[in-house]
């Protein structure tokens, strides 16, 4: 049994090693549960260049690490293993690591999500060097070059759409001829010329040599394969919030994602904050994430100094004479 924390951080990515950097700095001697999966989606980024403060772009992996470092400069500690099982229903919180039982008075959740992938051959091979899940992190690596976007949802109408803008011809696989895009995004999609849809489609097989090069592409209603070249697949079929461990004792949408306070990152349990991708399906980057996560320390750290003050007040109360019999 470990003592009773201020603050423990579950989660280690952008909005994660945010929150211990600040609650750190805060003195309130954070414990980050990071996971063995640290660093998030940016452990799979090779090179990121839309993160402000690097004018040169940075691996991904090297800029999760120095978050990290930052954070633990200031006292952030951190254990590198999965949360098992959680306890909100009273203060202080449980989190159990395995066998090994954690509390804390404000917890905060910045587990994350997780990109649903094809499950390939090639796939995981090619992740970073032409296999992606992110138009906005990546688009710019492909100038003048040709891409693939699978999908048929509204992510993917507007991940084709926004690679046009470095991209010489986005080709959409789907592998129904229906969408389940909205027709607005559909619309738009099929009203621009680099754009060109194929349906009734699937990839069986994404090729190259160091880096992708082709994909084996199937018609599903006559088994045709044929070999297509391409110099880069983006798979936007979804994410899946990494909030398993929550659902039950958490509001969240019907997606999964948690539900916080508007202008906030407070759940609907009193001292439990969530923070970054875990709770925001829009946006998905590492700036916000780091930005709620920083939003979610300062939201726990004032619940704190609130309830100490309540206390301090309470103490320093004049106390009722006994009633005279």
């Amino acid at each position: 049994m470990t003592d009773d924390r201020d603050l423990i951080i579950i989660g280690g990515g952008p909005a994660g090693y945010t929150a211990a950097l600040y609650a750190a700095r805060a003195n309130l001697a954070p414990l980050v549960i990071e996971g063995f999966n640290w660093g998030g989606q940016l452990m799979i980024t090779s090179d990121v260049e839309n993160y402000p403060g690097y004018p040169d772009g940075v691996m991904g992996p090297e800029m999760m690490a120095e978050f990290r470092r930052q954070a633990e400069r200031f006292g952030a500690e951190f254990v590198t293993d999965d949360v098992t099982r959680v306890d909100f229903a009273e203060r202080p919180f449980r989190i159990w690591v395995e066998g090994e039982e954690h509390k804390a008075r404000t917890v905060i959740i910045a587990t994350g999500a997780s990109a649903r992938w094809l499950g390939l051959p090639g796939e995981t091979q090619y992740q970073g060097r032409g296999v992606s899940a992110c138009a906005t992190c990546d688009g710019s690596f492909f100038r003048d070059k040709e891409l693939i976007v699978v999908g048929g949802g509204d992510t993917a109408m507007e991940e084709a759409a926004f690679l046009t803008r470095f991209a010489t011809k986005v080709t959409v696989v789907h592998r129904r001829d229906d969408f389940r895009a909205s027709q607005i995004m559909l619309d738009r999609a099929r009203s621009n010329d680099k754009i060109e849809f194929l349906t009734n489609t699937v990839i069986d097989e994404i090729l190259g040599d160091g880096k992708v090069q082709s994909v084996r592409l199937r018609d599903v209603q006559t088994d045709e394969t044929w070999e297509m070249s391409v110099d880069g697949v983006f798979v936007a079929i979804g994410h899946d919030p990494n909030t398993k461990l929550f659902v039950d004792q958490l509001d969240h949408d019907d997606a999964g994602y948690l539900v916080t306070a508007h202008g906030t990152t407070e759940t609907n349990v009193l001292g439990v904050f969530a923070a970054g991708d875990v709770q925001d399906h829009t946006y998905r980057q590492a700036v916000t994430a780091a930005g709620s996560g920083c939003m979610a320390a300062l939201d726990a750290e004032r619940l704190l100094a609130e309830e100490e003050g309540h206390a301090a007040s309470a103490s320093t109360a004049p106390r009722p004479e006994a009633a005279e019999v």
